[in-house]
């Protein structure tokens, strides 16, 4: 018969384990996001999907490359796409992200995603062996080219509408998006985000961006039918991650750079073997979306507020949103963050070994 006083021991020493366990997450700089029961496997049905890119996207589909098309094609999404030329007033010549709301809040948007919804065409090869379901395309994915990626301004810049590639443009711009994709819930909105640059000049401004969208851009949104991808993360390192793992959608931002670690022969595109990698972790992270959307479920869930990991700096070049900080030694930050971790840990610790001592003295 288990003592009444165990049972408490046994209590406290399962929270601890769990404090434990989400502190070593934070000190590795991974956001566990899904506390869902998600399924990661195709939709049942045949979902129709277009695909709004520009080069970069169109080597991402291809066969040869980065095999989304196909990837997607098996895995039950009639696939079509835009690109240079296409539409109503040539709009699909126009994607970075200052051009977002002309296609999505602008006085010709109607037109624009009227043209956008019916389009069952091929704008670039790719393998696409399944039959057209037939009506309007169901998911809508648009992503920047990677100079999207060049935002001027600071990290921490507030969404403010203004001119040209900022940080606070930016914010600004997909706030207004949301304004769109609220009006049309039977369709479910997947934000790619721009591939990264080699160039490190603006790179810490990118990361800022790209972590506020996975992370801050849907936390007041209270539609059900909107999701982001983080391309951009995906191809700053092999051990940087947004993929559904382990029954959890994961995003590992700590263990690279900020910078394209996939280059295309010293091209800023990225190349076969970074873009195959974002196909696998992409693939199953949209059939966690499709479903979830499908289910009325909140699609892109903000994770578990985090303390920001520490990102390794860049070759000693210059960076014009830092240069007027005070200069810090490397690892400084780390060090004391890691102290406050260190110290936090260790008590946790203790306080299980507490929890085992307490429990030897009450099964004696």
């Amino acid at each position: 018969m288990t003592k009444p006083h165990s049972l408490g021991w046994d209590l406290l020493g399962r929270v601890a384990l769990v404090l434990l366990l989400a502190l070593g997450a934070t000190h590795l700089g991974i956001q566990l996001i899904s506390a869902q029961t998600d399924d990661p496997s195709p939709p049942t049905e045949a979902v129709k999907l277009i695909f709004i890119h520009h080069s970069c996207g169109e080597n991402w589909l291809a066969d040869e490359d980065g095999g989304l098309g196909r990837a997607l094609g098996e895995n039950n999404y009639f696939v079509s796409d835009t690109n240079y030329g296409w539409g109503p007033d040539g709009i699909g010549d126009r994607t970075d992200i200052t051009d977002w709301p002309e296609w999505f809040t602008g006085p010709h948007s109607d037109r624009y995603l009227a043209a956008l919804y019916a389009e069952s065409g091929q704008n670039s090869w790719y393998t696409r062996n399944l039959s057209d379901p037939g009506g309007e395309n169901q998911i809508i994915m648009f992503k920047s080219c990677f100079p999207n990626s060049n935002l001027e301004g600071r990290p921490a810049d507030p969404p403010v509408r203004g001119e040209g590639l900022t940080v606070s443009n930016a914010k600004a711009i997909y706030n207004e998006l949301l304004t769109c994709f609220a009006t049309r819930p039977d369709k479910l909105f997947v934000v790619v985000t721009a591939p990264p640059v080699q160039d490190p000049t603006c790179a810490a401004n990118a990361r800022a961006f790209n972590t506020w969208l996975v992370r801050d851009w849907l936390a007041g949104y209270e539609g059900h039918n909107v999701a982001v991808f983080d391309f951009y993360n995906v191809l700053t390192g092999p051990d940087n991650h947004h993929r559904f793992h382990n029954g959890a959608i994961e995003c590992v931002t700590a263990r690279g750079g900020n910078t394209l670690y996939y280059p295309s022969d010293g091209d800023d595109h990225p190349s076969s073997v970074g873009n195959r990698k974002a196909t696998e972790e992409f693939v199953p992270l949209l059939n966690v979306y499709t479903h979830r959307w499908q289910a009325g479920a909140v699609v892109a869930s903000p994770p578990v507020p985090t303390k920001p990991a520490v990102q390794p700096r860049p070759p000693a070049t210059v960076d014009e949103t830092s240069a007027s900080q005070p200069a810090e030694e490397p690892g400084a930050e780390g060090e004391r963050s890691g102290l406050c971790r260190g110290s936090t840990a260790m008590g946790l610790m203790a306080l299980m070994g507490a929890v085992c001592l307490q429990r030897r003295a009450f099964s004696r």
